[in-house]
């Protein structure tokens, strides 16, 4: 995160602090556009179809980083808490899977590293 100079008055840090947070928003949801569409009739379209299933593959990414991260959160609460949300969390994955959003392999690494926290977390 790049940081405002030292020497700028109150009113001025405020300015400049957030004009370097809207910088970062905006180079993080920057949306993937075409700056000249194609001319034939089926670029057009693969265009907009890939627009569309980028969409979908970062919404369902999010959703599992997500859970993911509600898994992480009820384990540092313990072990119960973690073993009820690890099949909301496997079931998102599967999800993810089965709509070809990560690989089967990513999927089940990810299930083995929850299941080894978990038995950890209950050996502890």
């Amino acid at each position: 995160m790049k940081k405002a100079p030292k020497e700028c008055k109150e009113t001025a840090c405020f300015f400049i602090e957030a004009v370097i947070e809207y910088q970062m928003l905006v180079k993080a949801f920057q949306v993937w556009e075409v700056k000249e569409l194609p001319n034939i009739k089926s670029a057009k379209k693969r265009v907009k179809v890939s627009k569309t299933k980028n969409l979908r593959n970062r919404m369902v990414k999010t959703g599992v980083k997500t859970s993911i991260k509600k898994f992480n959160a009820a384990l540092a609460e313990g072990a119960q808490p973690a073993a009820a949300q690890l099949s909301a969390t496997t079931s998102a994955i599967d999800k993810a899977v089965a709509k070809g959003v990560i690989t089967k392999n990513a999927a089940n690494r990810k299930k083995a590293r929850m299941a080894m926290a978990i038995n950890k977390a209950a050996n502890a």
